[in-house]
């Protein structure tokens, strides 16, 4: 049987913007690789199943910021294929979207099952082919530059190109070590934080918008501002996602245990002290419990920082006292709790690691070690914050392997 022009292993959405493109772009005969029996199932269960596409931070510069690690690398591809074109992209293919207020953006049904009917409706109308349960397990290049691809059950397929879109797969690192290349050691990126403060599970389901986090670790301080949410075990939200991806390396030699600090007010010691006196003042005769200086924080959370530090709730504001006062204030500012590890999941399932990025021609998503191997999605080590980033990246490094490959056909 003739070699198929372009085999893409990986059926998520990485492999199927690669597929697509190609296709558009006079690519004839291409066939989709995906192990499991279901096509983009991590498209399916993103953004709680309403699959956030991506975000509308339109200008490249600023978009790169969101990737802790590969960004510089991204600014010239989001130049050629950014947030914008992605949304008009999807839109020009019948997918309706929508920017909501963070700017994150979603299909105006949301939900993600539009979004996979449009790819997969859009790979097929171009005639590209679709083989599910074909799980890679070896690929070798012949003397004359064609690729042979293996599955676990010794199925084989031929291709002249081949592009690895396998996402956080271990499969996907080890085809592309066999092939030559370095693999930055894969690690958890998007994931919340376990505590075991007492009673701090009263608070489940309590979300602070607008909240200054930080980590202190040895010489290296991470901060980030987002909104919180309480867990039962522990906190996420995200602020936390974020912070975690952005201290990924440094947690993960940590063994996820270290102090997070907590700024529940952005206001100055001063300024907290003045609102305290003026509660004391104006309404001395209301309980602590019934007034609180920080109209953001729940009633819940409040009464939960005022046991923390051992002041009853029940007391007049008139009757507390100048060290209780300072209490206060000093957990307000910065309140401290021990981490014991990461939460139960990873929100969003996003690694850091991958291939290593200096090895992969960006202008081309081709391989620098072996010709005709190219790469897109989440199986380099580049992974952007939680927010539409990572499935921006799977949708430029796909559309511009894509283009490559016609470029090669042509």
């Amino acid at each position: 049987m003739e070699p198929f022009d372009l085999a893409v292993v990986g059926g998520g959405a990485a492999g199927f913007m690669t597929a697509i493109t190609a296709a558009e772009n006079g690519v004839k005969r291409i066939i989709i690789l995906e192990g499991t029996s279901k096509l983009m199932e991590k498209v399916r269960i993103s953004g709680g199943g309403r699959c956030n596409v991506t975000n509308a931070t339109w200008i490249p510069k600023e978009l790169v910021e969101n990737y802790p690690r590969g960004g510089i690398q991204l600014l010239e591809s989001f130049n050629r294929f950014a947030p914008g074109d992605v949304y008009d992209w999807f839109e020009k293919k019948g997918l309706k979207l929508k920017i909501e207020k963070d700017l994150r953006v979603f299909p105006v049904s949301n939900s993600s099952s539009d979004v996979i009917d449009c790819l997969r409706k859009s790979a097929l109308s171009k005639n590209v082919e679709i083989l599910t349960k074909f799980f890679v397990k070896e690929i070798s290049k012949t003397p004359d530059n064609i690729f042979n691809i293996f599955s676990i059950k010794k199925e084989k397929v031929t291709s002249k190109n081949i592009i690895l879109s396998t996402g956080g797969n271990p499969s996907g690192y080890k085809l592309a070590q066999n092939l030559g290349h370095n693999i930055v050691k894969p690690l958890p990126s998007l994931f919340t934080f376990s505590t075991k403060e007492p009673n701090l599970d009263e608070c489940s389901g309590v979300s602070v918008k607008g909240i200054d986090i930080e980590i202190k670790l040895n010489t290296k301080t991470f901060q980030n501002r987002g909104d919180l949410l309480i867990t039962h075990w522990g906190f996420s939200g995200p602020a936390v996602l974020k912070l975690s991806s952005i201290a990924a390396r440094e947690l993960y030699n940590q063994k996820y245990k270290f102090n997070l600090i907590i700024k529940w007010s952005a206001l100055s010691y001063e300024e907290l002290k003045e609102k305290v006196n003026y509660l004391r003042l104006n309404k001395g005769k209301v309980n602590l419990i019934n007034s609180r200086p920080l109209p953001k924080l729940t009633k819940r959370l409040w009464i939960f920082l005022l046991n923390k530090v051992g002041i009853d709730k029940e007391k007049k504001w008139a009757d507390l006292l100048a060290d209780e006062r300072e209490k206060m204030i000093n957990i307000l500012k910065r309140d401290k709790y021990i981490i014991s590890g990461k939460g139960p999941f990873g929100e969003e399932f996003v690694t850091s690691g991958g291939v290593k990025i200096n090895e992969v021609n960006f202008k081309s998503m081709e391989s620098l070690i072996c010709p005709g191997l190219f790469f897109s999605g989440e199986v380099l080590d580049v992974d952007g914050i939680t927010g539409g980033f990572n499935f921006q990246h799977c949708w430029t490094s796909g559309w511009i392997a894509g283009i490559a490959v016609s470029k090669l056909n042509h």
